[in-house]
């Protein structure tokens, strides 16, 4: 795993990550209400190509907004990708004093993030924390080149771009982007970056977004991208032990610290073999 030149232990922990458009500013002032981790004021997508040069003194308006009502807020801009006549401007004029970081979306090789970086220093902004998107067949397939670039401190798996640009069929299941979520995942592991799972677009149906999150959990991701406030508490409890895992780590490392007195390497536990891989994983949870 890459050394922490990303500076994980003083990044902010997001579980959920809320967007709302830049150049909807009542939208803007209500993203704390439903008790995000980190909120994303969106230059890109939601906001269309007429409204994008008025969008930045909205989204700089709105981070002055937003830090006042939640000092602790992990504030984001999401800016054009860097391949578009967008880009330029957004870093320039769309950047506040008051942002924790700006999200970069379509990133595709270390040549863009440099890119980027050389962007934010001549902007003054050099400062802010990298949100790489990962989100094209190119991202995907430069995964490690992107997300071990020092310049990147967290990321995020975009499953609907990516499978847009490969020309595939989304589907409930989400089989179709499992290989690509799954390599983003390891790839973040190994750069030494948190890294943060893909949207549900059904906001209304909470059963499929905590399946789909148990999903990016168990494969390694920390958080989740939210698209409407309704999935931010589902979010946060998705990406956080219950009580019950909580109590079963702790019986866990209890069981298996004794074995270790005793000088024995393994131990049944609850009908299974454990090891030290296994009281590893129990002190994260505990530490989560």
């Amino acid at each position: 795993m890459a050394e922490t030149s990303h500076l994980q232990d003083s990044l902010p922990r997001i579980r959920s990550l809320l967007f709302a458009p830049a150049s909807r500013p009542d939208m803007c002032a209500k993203l704390p209400r439903s008790s995000p981790d980190g909120v994303v004021l969106d230059l890109e997508d939601a906001v269309a190509s007429s409204a994008k040069a008025e969008a930045r003194s909205q989204a700089r308006d709105a981070t002055v907004d937003l830090r006042g009502l939640r000092p602790d807020l992990a504030i984001f801009v999401r800016v054009n990708p860097p391949s578009t006549e967008w880009f330029a401007g957004d870093v320039a004029d769309g950047l506040g004093e008051e942002l924790t970081g700006v999200v970069v979306p379509k990133l595709e090789s270390a040549a863009q993030v440099d890119a980027v970086q050389q962007a934010l220093t001549k902007a003054g902004r050099d400062h802010l924390l990298l949100l790489a998107g990962i989100e094209t067949a190119a991202g995907v397939a430069h995964v490690g080149d992107v997300l071990e670039h020092p310049s990147v401190h967290i990321a995020y798996f975009g499953a609907e771009d990516f499978i847009t640009d490969m020309g595939g069929v989304r589907t409930d299941d989400g089989l179709e982007v499992l290989f690509a979520r799954s390599q983003v995942a390891l790839a973040a592991r190994l750069a030494g970056v948190p890294v943060l799972d893909q949207v549900v677009t059904a906001f209304g149906n909470d059963e499929r977004f905590l399946a789909d999150a148990a999903v990016g959990r168990s494969i390694g991701y920390s958080g989740k991208l939210c698209i409407h406030p309704a999935q931010v508490p589902l979010a946060n409890r998705s990406f956080s032990p219950s009580p019950e895992e909580k109590e079963r780590a702790r019986a866990l490392l209890a069981v298996w610290d004794a074995a270790q007195a005793r000088g024995e390497a393994s131990v049944a536990f609850e009908g299974q073999m454990i090891d030290e891989p296994l009281a590893r994983r129990a002190r994260a949870l505990l530490d989560e």
